[in-house]
């Protein structure tokens, strides 16, 4: 089959962390030339809905996409799901399930900003929060520097709302590994050298790792990264190729929120590209599905 030339399958849009909303991460896409493109918003699917109901003939080509928080006993692990049916029921359930627990944490830090350090939000800005699809530390630490109470959003974060100790409450790999498999998708590790924090994982601790999740039904490991010098991509690649998993590539892109270009992969012409990547492309379509 064609491969696409230029593709990018990891991005964030308004609906969790992103700057950007659906349709413009849609029209962004289009302008940097890639032909085929996943939105992976953290515990959240209504982005990718609303792209399939904005795409139009010609578009770059599309497949589902969703990028889970994850911890266990042995660490805080991102799942990318792929190719998925965005209305499938045990994805959901993982998705209401992350979504809760967010909501818990909300209300936890903002209870906890304003008995430790008196900063109060009105109670409009607090619904703002909760109604959020994704709600997390960057949307919260923006309004702190709204009101002055951090220069900047990472200050906020680092300075303040990362003071609070509280229980790590995450859904498991297994969890999220499960409801990708089970509406249709393939589960992916996401950026796999990197763990929790500036967390570097290498060598013998990231082959258990992949170990452990390959039992769980891990499929593929994202290998080409933004984030990724030439040392960690062949290290990841030689790990796919040993474990015969597949093989993918996103940047990362989150619009100003951070400073990534779409289509920033590494990835070279599809002439190049690993058969692991290849295969999966090959999967997706042939399995799940995207939309052309």
């Amino acid at each position: 089959m064609k491969y696409p030339d230029k593709i990018d399958l990891h991005m964030h849009s308004t609906v969790s962390d992103g700057t950007d909303a659906p349709a413009e991460i849609l029209s962004r896409v289009k302008a940097a030339g890639i032909q085929l493109f996943a939105l992976t918003d953290h515990d959240a699917l209504k982005g990718c809905k609303a792209i399939i109901a904005a795409r139009q003939e010609g578009d770059p080509a599309f497949m589902t996409g969703v990028e889970f928080s994850c911890m266990d006993e042995n660490g805080k692990y991102h799942i990318l799901g792929y190719g998925y049916d965005p209305n499938g029921q045990a994805i959901g359930e993982v998705i209401e399930q992350g979504h809760s627990y967010r909501i818990e944490k909300l209300r936890a830090r903002l209870d906890f900003l304003k008995t430790r350090f008196g900063f109060d939000f009105s109670e409009e800005e607090e619904k703002a929060l909760f109604a959020l699809d994704n709600p997390g530390k960057p949307h919260l630490g923006n309004l702190m520097v709204q009101h002055g109470y951090a220069e900047t959003k990472n200050a906020a974060i680092k300075e303040y709302i990362d003071q609070l100790q509280m229980s790590d409450v995450y859904i498991s790999p297994e969890q999220a590994i499960r409801g990708i498999l089970q509406s249709g998708g393939i589960p992916v590790l996401a950026h796999p050298s990197y763990g929790d924090g500036d967390q570097l994982i290498l060598g013998e601790e990231m082959e258990a790792r992949i170990v452990r999740l390959k039992e769980m039904g891990l499929q593929g490991l994202e290998t080409y990264y933004s984030g990724f010098t030439n040392k960690l991509r062949s290290e990841i690649l030689s790990f796919a190729k040993q474990f015969d998993l597949y093989v993918t590539a996103g940047s990362d892109y989150h619009g100003k929120n951070k400073l990534i270009a779409l289509g920033d992969t590494e990835l070279g012409a599809p002439d190049e590209w690993p058969k692991g990547l290849r295969a999966f492309l090959d999967d997706v379509r042939s399995r799940c599905g995207y939309e052309a």
